[in-house]
């Protein structure tokens, strides 16, 4: 008999909270751009950010992996983040590797000009992996994991910059997970992409939610409809709403909430 006392089962590990935000304020020199967010994002799910523009969402998607400390007079001057119960703005966290665990997703799909299989295997090669059949491992497993496999792989060595902007995007996702990050931050993903293409990104983010903790900041709001379990609402900086995404499309608890959703914004 198996002793399983030392692993708890999937549904704890899947129940905890991935990203913790609190009493957060965060200033852009004498600008504040948020104030006293507090916000729990569920590992294993997809958290939808929303809100107008200005209203501090793509600020905060950046907090979370400190994209902002590149920004000068940027920070945060109260509160924090904690992913996985680590203060990520502890001196001692590694920014590098913080980044090769929370992962980015641009609104402009940005791939290196380099061949298809490069761009992938790039993450692989700063990390220091020499080992070609392990790149080679990885590479397929990351393009077989954004539904791009069959699309490209009579063609990986030709440049990444021929493929479509939907192909180019989902490349950018098998990029970002071929180093195996615990959260997946997406800006906008499918703002550029046509219909057809946008819902192969929606789809790919619905069969890898299981795997990896997504937030997603969107102005669609079908699309936070469609792709997320949980949705939380900015306006002014300030997180006015988040719940269990159904909720917040049909019973939304506050009026400011209700009337963005409804497009009688004003």
């Amino acid at each position: 008999m198996h002793d399983t006392m030392h692993h708890p089962p999937a549904s704890l590990q899947e129940a905890c909270t991935s990203v913790a935000v609190h009493d957060l304020d965060f200033c852009y020199g004498a600008s504040q751009a948020l104030t006293g967010i507090n916000l729990e994002i569920p590992a294993n799910s997809v958290t939808a950010f929303i809100g107008p523009s200005g209203c501090g969402k793509s600020t905060l998607l950046r907090c979370i992996n400190r994209m902002n400390d590149e920004i000068p007079a940027a920070r945060i001057t109260r509160g924090g983040i904690r992913i996985s119960g680590i203060d990520i703005y502890d001196p001692s966290v590694d920014v590098v590797k913080l980044r090769r665990d929370v992962g980015m997703v641009f609104q402009k799909s940005n791939p290196f000009p380099r061949s298809i299989y490069e761009n992938v295997a790039f993450g692989l090669r700063l990390r220091g992996e020499r080992h070609k059949t392990l790149i080679d491992q990885a590479v397929e497993g990351a393009l077989r994991a954004s539904a791009l496999w069959d699309e490209v792989k009579d063609r990986l060595h030709e440049s990444a910059l021929g493929l479509s902007g939907g192909q180019q995007q989902r490349l950018c996702i098998a990029r970002t997970i071929a180093v195996k990050p615990e959260v997946i931050l997406m800006d906008e993903p499918c703002s550029a992409l046509d219909p057809i293409a946008t819902a192969k990104v929606e789809d790919l983010i619905w069969d890898l939610k299981n795997d990896y903790t997504f937030v997603i900041v969107t102005h669609n709001m079908q699309q936070a409809a469609r792709v997320s379990d949980k949705t939380a609402f900015f306006y002014m900086g300030e997180l006015i709403e988040s719940s269990d995404t159904s909720k917040m499309f049909s019973n939304p608890s506050i009026k400011k909430t209700e009337e963005y959703i409804s497009g009688r914004f004003g």
